[in-house]
């Protein structure tokens, strides 16, 4: 049986644990402005900061190997601590403190020399770590000052004459590795970027155009119907005929307006291929694929095929954005001997699976149309989809009674 005292010391005790585990996160958590904290701790980064820590062993290897004194283990002691500030802090804080922070690590080293031979593992981390930076001088003068500190370490014959060429090589391999790294990295989150600004224009110019249809629909009605009720109103108790006669006429503007808000409406869901062409244009071009082809003449098709068509130009062009790894792009359009065709191809890698990445879902858009999807991708060689569908409407009603199943499908 518990005794308050023992309760109270159990909490005391999980308060505790608790206090230190937030002071934990506290210490270990990123900046905003970090390397981990920007780009949202990339699991590259993460095992990267951690196995470079393994380079440290040199500092235990290399003074057992040339036999130094007893006093290299003490100072090797003494500088993990700021060494290993100095490198956390290249991850874990702003951006802009890096040089900083490897100047601290070029420092520690150049201290730590003239006792451990192994302190140029300190500076390679300097110099690798700081190819992360966004400055390409801020790097280069990180190396640039590695080596300054291997030449005082050899002057001092407390580092080997081959570190010379071996810190300055080791930072600019690891470095330039980095550097790539972080282009690509960087170049996705403008990309990103770009797609989310092109989307919040699209929005912005999507409502204030619904805003417009909705004025031009609706304001001169119901002025209509304002005039004619107030009208309505004076007259009833004089001619309560003509009071009628004009509230019947509202009635019938009433009507009007909403048959017009609804089919405006009913445009607004619909799929439409002009509109899909020019999403998918916006697309590929933020994405640095070149969209070929010009947007074709205006085609009178049935709804029932207009939107699963616009569908699967959708999925193609997903496809090709997320897949093909493509530089160029081609969407061909044509209607002909009652017959649509559409063409969709690129350059890219190809070996685009037969029933992989959404084809499934065209192959079978398509043959609810009464068409046919043929897909040609030979690796390396690029992709080309050809869809034709015949623009009778017979494929508009097998597209009705597909689409009506589905309904009852679901309904059951």
């Amino acid at each position: 049986m518990s005794t308050p005292a023992g309760h109270a010391t159990g909490c005391l005790s999980q308060d505790r644990g608790a206090g230190r585990t937030t002071m934990f996160h506290r210490l270990f958590r990123p900046h905003p402005d970090s390397l981990l904290g920007s780009l949202r701790a990339p699991l590259y980064l993460r095992w990267q900061a951690g196995l470079q820590l393994f380079s440290i062993i040199a500092l235990v290897k290399l003074p057992l190997e040339d036999h130094v004194g007893h006093g290299w283990l003490v100072a090797t002691l003494l500088s993990l601590l700021p060494a290993l500030v100095c490198y956390g802090c290249m991850y874990l804080g702003p951006v802009h403190r890096m040089p900083l922070a490897a100047a601290g690590l070029v420092l520690t080293a150049l201290a730590l020399a003239s006792f451990n031979p192994g302190a140029v593992v300190y500076l390679i981390m300097a110099g690798v770590t700081m190819g992360l930076h966004p400055s390409l001088r801020a790097w280069l003068g990180t190396v640039a000052g590695a080596f300054a500190a291997v030449a005082v370490a050899v002057a001092l014959a407390a580092a080997s004459p081959s570190m010379l060429v071996a810190v300055p090589l080791a930072s600019l391999f690891g470095g330039f590795g980095n550097l790539i790294y972080m282009r690509g990295v960087r170049r996705d989150a403008e990309l990103r970027l770009s797609q989310e600004e092109v989307r919040r224009l699209a929005t912005l110019a999507e409502r204030e155009r619904i805003g417009r249809d909705l004025h031009d629909l609706l304001g001169h009605t119901l002025s209509v119907v304002a005039i004619k009720s107030e009208l309505a109103r004076r007259l009833a108790p004089r001619d309560a005929a003509a009071a009628g006669r004009e509230m019947e006429e509202v009635e019938r503007v009433a009507r009007h307006a909403l048959a017009e808000v609804r089919a405006a409406v009913t445009g607004m869901r619909r799929g439409d291929l002009a509109a899909e062409l020019i999403s998918a244009r916006l697309m590929l071009e933020a994405s640095g694929i070149l969209l070929a082809g010009d947007m074709p003449a205006p085609h009178t098709l049935p709804h029932a095929v207009e939107a699963p068509l616009a569908l699967v130009l959708r999925e193609a062009v997903t496809n090709i954005h997320r897949h093909a790894r493509a530089s160029e792009a081609r969407i061909e359009i044509s209607s002909e001997d009652g017959q649509f065709r559409m063409r969709i191809s690129d350059n890219g890698c190809g070996g685009l699976a037969a029933h992989g990445n959404g084809v499934s879902g065209m192959r079978e858009r398509v043959r609810a149309l009464g068409g046919t999807l043929a897909i040609d991708s030979p690796p390396r060689r690029g992709t080309t989809i050809t869809v034709v569908v015949p623009t009778a409407a017979s494929a508009s009603r097998r597209a009705d009674v597909v689409a009506a199943g589905r309904a009852v499908g679901s309904a059951a």
